[in-house]
């Protein structure tokens, strides 16, 4: 068995922090059943471009594999009453919406503990469910600027700059993962479900990690640096070579005793300015325009071979056809693939979440709606004069 093959989430979620949490958890085995509403032609994600026909597209697939879907107007009684159903045969309950909405729809383990006193309701929203922004929407590139990411991103004298990818989505998924499986956890042992409160503010903020500590209790003022550098750690940054760039890492004292002899610049490590981390960081402005004329003499092969020969930490900037094609990537086995009747044989980045034996089969992402029949008749039990009640009522959207 898969490891969370016994754990149920019914996922009220769209576009791409969401589903990337709860495919996580697909990928490890968990029968999650996505929730689309009907009346907006489901998840946003499908109608993404480019790579988009209907209501597939390539980055649908992305955030979606091994999960099932049903359409549910959640604005209809009918609608909620399935949800309720639901409820009573899962662990959890999941959604990224905004931070007033799970409320609203009675997603909330104070409105769900009467069907199912062990769900888990985990919401994942821009601001969490209180504080002024509760009700604002919010999306990553909102928070990355909210948070301050953007301020220190880039070159310095340059506009503030977003990360290239969506690190606060993919991050917050993550971490709604995590406490989605840690309340499941603690419903078991105790009998008793609780609401998790997640907001990628929060996990932005958290992720300012040790400047955040430096400025508050040192008066540290993050800034920009020169092709991304390390703050402090010297030399730890992006070098040009003959023909493209490299990032070397001397982040222990070692490792620079050995740079200076892969360059041939013994003496460097002699020269009382450069002699250990706290003096390179004070005369960085003298030592990067030494290093940067070495590297720039020498192509990138070169540089590689000669560095990870001496067991320098360093690697090549790749681009991302050149990420995909390393050798590490293929090793790692960190690509699968699943058939798809439009897109035929989608290739997609695998989870990294390795526990036990991983995952050898993947399903696509689901058609909307594709699995109606399998989760209200096998699941819940409907037969087919409830269903009909349950579509006149609107439950199902009137498409």
């Amino acid at each position: 068995m898969l490891p969370l093959e016994d754990v149920r989430i019914v996922a009220v979620e769209q576009y791409g922090a969401g589903p990337f949490g709860s495919m996580h958890l697909a990928d490890l085995g968990a029968d999650v059943i996505k929730i689309e509403d009907p009346r907006t032609g489901g998840d946003v994600g499908r109608y993404v471009v480019p790579f988009q026909d209907g209501e597939d597209s390539l980055f649908f697939e992305t955030f979606n594999r091994n999960k099932r879907s049903l359409s549910l107007d959640l604005s209809t009684t009918a609608a909620l009453g399935v949800l309720r159903d639901l409820v009573r045969v899962s662990d959890a309950v999941y959604s990224n919406l905004r931070g007033d909405i799970p409320e609203k729809l009675g997603l909330t383990y104070a409105l769900l503990e009467d069907v199912n006193p062990r769900i888990v309701c985990c919401s994942l929203s821009g601001f969490g469910m209180n504080g002024p922004r509760k009700a604002e929407p919010a999306y990553d590139y909102i928070v990355q600027g909210l948070a301050g990411w953007m301020s220190i991103t880039g070159e310095p004298g340059g506009p503030p700059t977003k990360s290239g990818l969506s690190l606060v989505d993919y991050c917050g998924g993550i971490v709604a993962a995590l406490a989605l499986v840690t309340g499941i956890h603690a419903a078991r042992r105790d009998g008793r479900g609780m609401d998790c409160d997640l907001a990628l503010f929060d996990v932005a903020l958290s992720m300012l990690s040790y400047p955040a500590t430096w400025h508050m209790n040192g008066g540290y003022e993050p800034v920009r640096t020169p092709h991304s550098a390390h703050p402090s750690l010297v030399p730890f940054q992006n070098f040009e070579t003959r023909d493209g760039w490299i990032v070397v890492a001397c982040a222990k004292e070692k490792f620079w005793q050995r740079l200076v002899a892969v360059i041939g610049r013994p003496e460097l490590a002699e020269d009382p300015r450069f002699d250990n981390f706290a003096a390179r960081s004070r005369h960085r402005h003298v030592l990067i325009p030494i290093l940067t004329e070495i590297f720039r003499d020498r192509p990138t092969d070169h540089w590689l071979s000669r560095l990870a020969g001496a067991g320098i930490p360093t690697g090549p900037i790749n681009t991302v056809e050149q990420a995909l094609a390393e050798p590490q990537t293929a090793a790692r086995s960190v690509l699968v693939e699943t058939a798809h009747p439009l897109w035929g044989r989608v290739k997609a980045p695998a989870s990294p979440v390795r526990v036990g034996n991983p995952r050898v089969e993947h399903r696509r992402g689901p058609q909307r709606n594709e699995d109606a029949e399998a989760i209200l008749c096998d699941l819940l039990g409907y037969d087919e004069a409830q269903r009909q009640e349950l579509r006149e009522a609107g439950a199902f959207g009137r498409d």
